[in-house]
């Protein structure tokens, strides 16, 4: 098992990156948003990344934020070595008791080092095309077929994803095994060719660095951060610009403006690109 190490970092004496004071801004946005284009219903979101990333959480912190309380709706598990999702799921939030979101998001199994264990990285390939029906359960060892129950023919644009985003703990960066770098790579560059944009997401944070668990707005002004951002977007091709840092609320009872920000923020530009991604179809 991956452990995890708290690194007491020094911190730049301004931020490399701005975070808005104020939630509101993007918080309206994403009350407002909806696809323009007449055939999608949902802008949808794919998670994926290593076991234990924080994917599911950071689905309960969005949640958590749009609710204005911390929810916990996707399962979570913070002991196990294997992936504690085990099906393909589909969530969607409440905008109120009769309306949701137009952002949806798919949790999917975490990837692992071993070829036998894990999501394989073809079903990652398509559930990007939508081939992939809500329930289906993952087998490590058997990618799905054309004929199995959960296979979806004849996708629509609708179940299609339209934004990927890869997470990875902050503070695990350099402890993960080529063998996962090299499945995330494959499907970065799936969905590439697939013409699906692509975010990156650092959770985990304030276990990475000590100054940022003491207080979270040291997030953009750590050196360590920033060279776990510089190093994940050499080795997966990432810009950086398109790479995030946030803390999930998954150890949290009670909301943070600042922790919701960072959320937010990173929320918004998985909107943003997959709005673009949309129009341009």
């Amino acid at each position: 098992m991956l452990t995890s190490i708290i690194w007491s970092s020094a911190l730049f004496s301004q931020p490399w990156r701005t975070v808005p004071k104020s939630n509101k801004d993007n918080l309206d946005f994403v009350k407002s948003y909806k696809p323009r284009n007449s055939k999608v219903k949902h802008l949808r979101i794919l998670l994926h990344g290593p076991v234990g990333a924080g994917k599911s959480s950071f689905i309960n912190s969005v949640d958590s934020v749009l609710q204005g309380r911390v929810t916990g709706r996707v399962p979570t598990d913070a002991t196990s070595e294997k992936s504690f999702t085990e099906q393909y799921k589909t969530y969607k939030i409440h905008k109120d008791q009769e309306n949701f979101y137009s952002v949806i998001f798919n949790d999917i199994m975490g990837l692992e080092t071993s070829p036998d264990d894990g999501v394989h990285v073809e079903d990652l390939k398509l559930a990007l095309r939508g081939h992939v029906r809500d329930g289906y359960q993952f087998n490590p060892k058997r990618q799905m077929q054309t004929g199995d129950p959960s296979y979806n023919p004849s996708p629509t644009l609708d179940d299609k994803v339209h934004v990927l985003v890869s997470v990875i703990p902050a503070d695990k960066v350099t402890l993960l095994s080529d063998e996962v770098w090299k499945k995330m790579r494959e499907v970065r560059l799936a969905a590439r060719d697939m013409g699906i944009p692509q975010v990156a997401i650092l959770t985990k944070v304030e276990k990475a660095c000590a100054e940022v668990k003491e207080d979270i707005n040291n997030v953009y002004k750590s050196r360590y951060l920033k060279e776990q951002v510089d190093m994940f977007s050499e080795l997966l091709g990432l810009p950086l610009n398109c790479i995030f840092l946030v803390r999930n609320y998954e150890t949290k009872n009670s909301m943070n403006d600042s922790i919701s920000a960072l959320i937010l923020c990173a929320l918004r530009h998985m909107i943003d690109y997959g709005k673009d991604y949309l129009k341009d179809l």
